[in-house]
């Protein structure tokens, strides 16, 4: 049942606990949440949130492809250019979509965390780091630059990393 107050304009419900009611509900949930990662043996750094998004760069300069630095961590792909932007730790990485194995589209495991190629199964961590599988090297990356607000991805600067280490290495961009 609601009461109106006569001397303001503000509702209360009687059942409702004013002092905080919002606020220990909110800290009742994280609790829960806490403890359910907890309880799975979820690594504070695996449980963060994480998003996935499709986005269409703009072009910069002739292989060069612009696109707006993600503001939290996740996968953002630009399917037209099989290029997947990865925020990472307070880095920002340009892969090719490509698995290094055979070629196939790799997809992002949001449970996991990881990339995996769906043909023969191939692990990568989000830096692009070869975690298992029958892939044989890293994912390629891409050159990429900071541009103000922007990170550059030069679609015609791909690195291997087993041919080129140290461009490959180089290839992020650290915020």
């Amino acid at each position: 049942m609601m009461r109106r107050d006569s001397s303001s304009s503000t509702s209360c419900c009687s059942d409702c606990d004013e002092t905080g009611g919002r606020r220990a509900f909110l800290r009742e949930l994280a609790a829960i949440a806490a403890g359910v990662a907890a309880a799975l043996e979820i690594r504070p750094e695996r449980a963060a949130a994480w998003s996935i998004g499709f986005a269409t760069g703009r072009t910069a300069f002739r292989d060069a492809v612009s696109y707006a630095i993600p503001s939290q961590d996740g996968v953002t792909i630009d399917k037209d250019r099989e290029v997947i932007l990865v925020r990472y730790q307070q880095a920002v990485y340009g892969f090719s979509l490509s698995c290094p194995h055979q070629k196939t589209p790799l997809r992002w495991q949001e449970d996991e965390h990881h990339f995996k190629c769906p043909k023969h199964k191939s692990r990568f961590e989000p830096d692009g780091t070869f975690i298992d599988g029958k892939a044989t090297r890293n994912m390629d990356r891409y050159a990429i630059q900071r541009q103000g607000n922007d990170v550059v991805v030069d679609l015609g600067k791909l690195y291997r990393e087993d041919e080129n280490r140290e461009g490959w290495i180089a290839a992020v961009v650290r915020l």
